[in-house]
């Protein structure tokens, strides 16, 4: 796992959202909707998913309810191990 802080993860998970659709990062706050605000399906999903696996060396379950930006963020944030302050 990366060692990294919470703004990091934060900057870098809307990094890889807004590149799936090519969206403006400053557009994807962490209350915004993938599927109703942005039009996203489930293939940007899948393929989001997988590139957060990679760079964060973690493993999303197809459990875990993922529906706003914030839920991305809070998923990776809790299971990526945090650099001390």
């Amino acid at each position: 796992m990366l060692i990294t802080t919470d703004n990091a993860i934060e900057r870098e998970v809307i990094r890889i959202i807004s590149k799936t659709k090519e969206i403006k990062p400053d557009r994807l706050q962490t209350s915004k909707r993938l599927f109703q605000d942005f039009g996203f399906d489930t293939v940007d999903l899948v393929d989001i998913i997988l590139e957060l696996e990679r760079n964060f060396q973690i493993t999303i379950p197809d459990e875990v309810p993922i529906d706003t930006v914030g839920d991305f963020v809070d998923f990776v944030a809790t299971h990526t191990i945090r650099k001390a302050s």
